[in-house]
Formats: C-alpha cells, structure tokens, sequence
C-alpha cells in the first residue's frame, strides 16, 4: 500500500517536472519571438526620419490616449541656466483668433423699450413677450452665446435698431 503510494506521488512529481518544463520552453520561445518583433520595431524605427518619428509620436499619444504632458523624472530640478533664443523664436506667437462669441445686453433706451422686447421675443427661441420683458428689465443679460461673428454682429445691429446697447464678447 505505501509503495503504492509513493509510485503515485512519484508519478505525479515527474509529471509535474515534465509540465514545468514544457513552460520554460514555451516561454523561452516566446521570449525568442518577442525579441525577434521588437528587434524588427525597432529597426524600421531607426528607418525613419525626424518627421516620421514626430507624426508615429502624434498616432501613438492619440491611439493611445496619452495626455500631450511633459514627463518630468522624479527629483528633476528646474532647466540649468537660461538658453539663448533662436532668431526663428524671437517671432511673437501669433495670437489666438477668437471664433465663438457672446452676444449681451447691457442697457437699452428707455423710450424703444417695447422694440426691444419684440425683437428680444424673436431673436430668443421659445421666449413669449412676458418672459421678454422679464429679459430686458434684469440686464445685463446673454442674448446668445457660443455663436460665429457674423451671426454675433447681425444680432447686435438687430438690437441697436431696436433701442438696445449691446456687446459682443
């Protein structure tokens, strides 16, 4: 009965031996192919030139969702020493050009206070003459917001026509 048992537990200690080392064969190949296909990146990496290795950066930041955030080592001190500029950045950047606009209400005349509540009723979707007049009277107000300048510049001449001052921002 014991001897019975021990060729069981002898069996099963090879078996296992046996397992174990098929793994380590199969993770040394697959270790070999990995090597293999990075080794192979990394040679049509070195192919590239500077604007290919650039826009490869660009697809990979948004395939892979990396934030555009400077990574900086741990314990890394500010920059050594200041770095002259180039001519090319002596340039002043440009500006941003504002696309978006908001059109307000600030103050209207008194006498065109009816005018403007009209037009304030259809310039406003969805706004009856109460709520119009609500509108005027509890300025300043936003008309619009969020629109392109041409439609921000029509509006606001709709509204000085119609007694209002008004401002795009």
């Amino acid at each position: 009965m014991i001897s019975t048992k021990i060729f069981y537990l002898r069996s099963v200690v090879r078996q296992k031996a046996v397992i174990s080392s098929s793994i380590i064969r199969f993770r040394t190949i697959t270790q070999a192919a990995s090597a293999e296909k990075i080794q192979r990146i990394v040679n049509d990496i070195s192919q590239l030139t500077l604007l290919d290795v650039a826009e490869l950066n660009q697809v990979l930041k948004t395939t892979l969702k990396i934030p555009d955030a400077p990574v900086m080592a741990y314990g890394a001190g500010p920059a050594a020493g200041p770095v002259q500029p180039n001519e090319e950045e002596e340039e002043a950047p440009k500006a941003k050009v504002q696309t978006i606009f908001t059109v307000k209400l600030t103050k209207f005349d008194e006498t065109k206070k009816i005018a403007l509540i009209k037009e304030i009723k259809n310039i406003v979707e969805g706004m009856n003459l109460v709520q119009a007049k609500k509108f005027v009277e509890t300025l300043p107000a936003v008309v619009r917001a969020d629109i392109q300048k041409d439609e921000a510049e029509k509006l606001s001449s709709l509204i000085t026509a119609a007694g209002g001052i008004c401002e795009i921002v």
